[in-house]
């Protein structure tokens, strides 16, 4: 740190609310990552605060005032997450990163499987895989398409008739 750098101020009630509001103000977020984050911000800079701090209380206030909706949230994500081609368990692990609790990804879980199909179809399109591409694959490049597909997140059976698909063949609507 520089001589003329002071260091910052130790954090209150009132400057915590203020540090939590601003953040929810600019990001849309879920109560886990605002409580990750409001305890980042005690850790660096501490508390001048006469009681202990509750990041989890203020968390839980700013979820009370609805500032922060865990199930928008998940809903929000998992919708342009599929819109970018990425499968179920992609999905899942974003969710689980952003601390969306388990009601509420059973709560979108349906959402997500009817978006599978098209997010697989979306990622193939953008990666000129099977029904997308010029008929040029050969067996190592298939093999190669196929693990993108799956490091996408895509099911396994899905990505396989995707992958094999010749030039324009239309994929049938089974259930993956």
């Amino acid at each position: 740190m520089s001589a003329d750098r002071r260091p910052p101020k130790p954090l209150d009630p009132k400057l915590l609310e203020q540090i939590a509001l601003r953040y929810v103000e600019r990001f849309a977020t879920t109560e886990g990552k605002l409580v990750e984050y409001l305890t980042r911000k005690l850790r660096e800079r501490g508390w001048a605060g006469e009681d202990a701090p509750d990041p989890r209380g203020l968390a839980a206030r700013m979820v009370e005032l609805r500032y922060i909706d865990d199930r928008a949230y998940a809903e929000m994500k998992a919708a342009s997450l599929a819109r970018r081609g990425l499968g179920a368990r992609r999905v899942r692990q974003a969710l689980q990163a952003a601390r969306v609790g388990p009601e509420d990804h059973e709560a979108i879980a349906g959402q997500v499987a009817e978006a599978a199909r098209d997010a697989a179809l979306a990622f193939a399109r953008r990666r000129r895989i099977g029904p997308f591409g010029d008929g040029g694959a050969d067996r190592a490049l298939r093999e190669k398409q196929f693990a993108a597909m799956l490091r996408a997140g895509h099911d396994m059976a899905l990505a396989r008739q995707i992958v094999s698909a010749a030039p324009g063949e239309m994929i049938d609507d089974r259930e993956y």
